[in-house]
């Protein structure tokens, strides 16, 4: 996607086959990231050049999101589609039927991501190029200011004090904004936003820290909404924290996520709360009414073709994206934090067994249950029973949020096969190795 014959010239990548000029999230910084410890975990070495070349290109692309998609240069972003498909109230691949604009609390929350990955990318390049110090330093400040105006407080602000939950913001052409009170997973994505700093990384770009530390003690209110960071706030094993979300508001956000009666299934973490089965959101324009209801399979509207369905099933990348925040914030916290999973439940885990929890339950789709039957395969006697079939196992696009039957395309390996690195992660790692090892535990073969 970053070659010159896909890029374009203005660092706009092409989303999906039928409409290039749509706008998917920015994931390949995380990609590139990801691809690079897992090379240095099987072969102990550095590709510099495709480090560096991938850093300039996705350079490009953060700037063309910061021109096109931050329209007013406040540090929040639209964004659009965002391969969410239906998950919002309108199409938002579309002109609003209320004119304005949506300030989106995912596209705000995929961006604030992309500066953390792209602040690694300039750690792991700074050891071998000190100029990328500076961009260490650009992308830590982009961070705080989009951090600083997606939790900006009251009603210009996507967090909800009341509901404890984020949510987009409609600002109407009159100057007046209202949030869209959708229990989604676009409420769930700025969780995601969250990378540990390790020591060894401070150490790697001392010049960048120690500015940025500066910038921080000059300007206090960068660190107001956000979880506490920098001197006097390192974790365990001295490891810093760079997260949209404070210890009060994570706590709320997963008392909501990890609630059965909401976010929680038997098989990972619904897309749309199933409080909308009973509690649909409904909105009027002009005479006409627009609802977003729980719909824990296929979709009852036509909107992007009706060929998938963001209001309900389980969808296998943002549970991965969840569970790698969830072992972002344990590295940090270790066993100083835990929360009650399931919600009303009274037991009490720590957010390395939190993750584990929903990895579990997302590999409860495809493993036999006590009637010897697999989820995945919901009612098609076919693939339940025949002995050819029965162990052929199909990864889905998605899946049924209260059975875990799988939907969609059935052939997703892309995302779906996700599960088996999950499995094989919690086979072979426990929560005090993880500790001692840090962020490259999930790489390390053995770890």
């Amino acid at each position: 996607m970053l070659r010159g014959v896909y890029l374009h010239p203005s660092g706009q990548m092409p989303a999906y086959e039928w409409n290039f000029s749509d706008v998917n999230p920015p994931v390949h910084a995380f990609a590139t990231l990801f691809l690079h410890r897992t090379e240095q975990a099987l072969r102990g070495e550095v590709d510099l050049d495709f480090l560096k070349s991938a850093f300039n290109k996705l350079l490009l692309n953060f700037t063309w999101w910061v021109n096109r998609k931050d329209r007013f240069g406040k540090n929040v972003f639209e964004g659009g589609f965002l391969g969410l498909d239906n998950i919002g109230v309108f199409d938002r691949s579309a002109p609003l039927p209320t004119g304005g604009h949506l300030e989106q609390a995912d596209g705000t929350a995929w961006m604030a991501l992309f500066t953390q990955n792209m602040l690694e990318l300039a750690v792991e390049l700074a050891v071998h190029d000190r100029t990328y110090e500076d961009m260490v330093l650009k992308f830590a400040e982009h961070f705080h200011y989009i951090a600083g105006a997606m939790n900006r407080p009251g009603e210009y602000g996507m967090w909800d004090e009341e509901d404890g939950f984020y949510y987009d913001l409609l600002r109407l052409p009159d100057g007046s904004s209202q949030r869209l009170k959708v229990r989604s997973m676009v409420g769930l994505l700025p969780l995601c936003a969250t990378t540990v700093i390790e020591a060894w990384q401070r150490e790697r770009a001392p010049r960048a820290t120690a500015q940025m530390y500066e910038r921080l003690r000059r300007m206090p209110e960068l660190l107001e909404t956000i979880h506490p960071a920098g001197p006097g706030h390192l974790g365990v094993a001295e490891r810093g924290i760079t997260a949209l979300v404070n210890p009060e508001r994570l706590r709320r956000i997963l008392s909501k996520m990890l609630d059965e009666n909401e976010f929680l299934s038997h098989y990972g973490i619904r897309s749309l709360s199933k409080f909308h089965e009973q509690h649909p959101y409904v909105f009027h324009v002009q005479g006409q009414e627009y609802r977003v209801d729980y719909l824990p399979a296929e979709s009852n509207t036509g909107m992007f073709g009706g060929n998938s369905n963001w209001r309900g099933p389980v969808w296998m990348p943002v549970n991965a994206l969840i569970i790698r925040a969830l072992w972002n914030f344990y590295l940090y916290y270790g066993d100083n934090f835990k929360i009650e999973c399931p919600t009303g439940s009274g037991k009490m885990m720590n957010l390395f067994e939190v993750s584990k929890e929903i990895a579990d339950r997302l590999t409860r789709i495809f493993t036999r249950d006590e009637h010897g039957r697999r989820p995945v395969y919901g009612g098609t006697e076919k693939f339940q029973t025949d002995p050819h079939w029965r162990d052929h196992i199909l990864f889905y696009e998605y899946f049924h949020g209260d059975n875990g039957a799988g939907l969609g395309a059935s052939h997703q390996t892309g995302w779906t096969g996700i599960v088996a690195k999950a499995i094989q992660l919690y086979g072979l790692l426990d929560p005090k190795r993880a500790l001692e090892v840090g962020k490259q535990a999930g790489f390390i073969q053995g770890a």
